[in-house]
């Protein structure tokens, strides 16, 4: 099923399921970027209900499974408005990837007037990337040399580092590019620049050199949080 006609029976079995409970229904992540790619990428879907309990969600239920279920999509993620509100402080990072890049799909707007607590966000993501880093470290020494293990860890990473690295650029107020770019750009002045990484770490590259450059990267990043 085509990502529209996907999008729109959820829709559909969402509001049939909770009626009037049901406030609004908002795509984002990728596809919301115009970055998704069948296959490979996620519908990520968060609706607001007027309330939540737990005869509502037993009613949701069954829309739900038959995303998770038959479309292979992830979980919608469901918020009272004002729960949504007051969550941006602990999903910093999460609250301004939805406010940047969201689509209405049901309801009003919800997500467009969130205030962002950006003093929080910086250290939300200085703390992640930081973690990734000792991460891929640590797997970096579990692996060795084996390629295969090193090209699973990647593209565990990939998406994760992608996402952090884009939030490192907008806590230091510049406008990030687009995925494809988002390495380019991070790695610019790189102690190697003749070594450009490639836009995108695919399983036509050198796992090893692509966990490397990815190291370098997230090291370079957090050491430019203290200067």
């Amino acid at each position: 099923m085509a990502m529209e006609a996907k999008l729109a029976e959820l829709v559909s079995r969402l509001k049939e399921a909770a009626g009037k409970n049901l406030e609004s229904v908002i795509l984002y992540g990728s596809a919301a970027r115009g970055e998704f790619r069948p296959g490979a990428s996620d519908l990520n879907v968060l609706c607001t209900l007027v309330s939540i309990d737990v005869n509502e969600l037993h009613r949701l239920a069954p829309a739900v499974g038959w995303w998770i279920q038959e479309m292979k999509e992830p979980a919608p993620l469901f918020f009272l408005t004002e729960e949504l509100e007051r969550s941006t402080d602990v999903f910093a990072i999460e609250s301004l990837d939805v406010k940047r890049s969201h689509r209405v799909l049901f309801g009003r707007d919800v997500v467009a007037d969130l205030q962002i607590p950006m003093n929080l966000h910086r250290v939300e993501v200085e703390h992640e990337l930081r973690l990734l880093l000792l991460r891929l470290r640590q797997h970096l020494l579990h692996a060795g040399r084996n390629e295969l293990e090193l090209l699973a860890v990647l593209n565990r990473s990939i998406s994760s580092a992608a996402t952090l690295l884009r939030h490192t650029l907008l806590a230091f107020g510049e406008e990030p590019p687009r995925v494809r770019r988002i390495f380019l750009r991070a790695s610019r002045n790189s102690p190697e620049p003749r070594r450009r990484p490639s836009p995108e770490f695919t399983a036509t590259g050198r796992p090893a050199r692509s966990k490397a450059i990815l190291l370098r990267l997230m090291t370079r990043t957090c050491t430019r949080w203290r200067k």
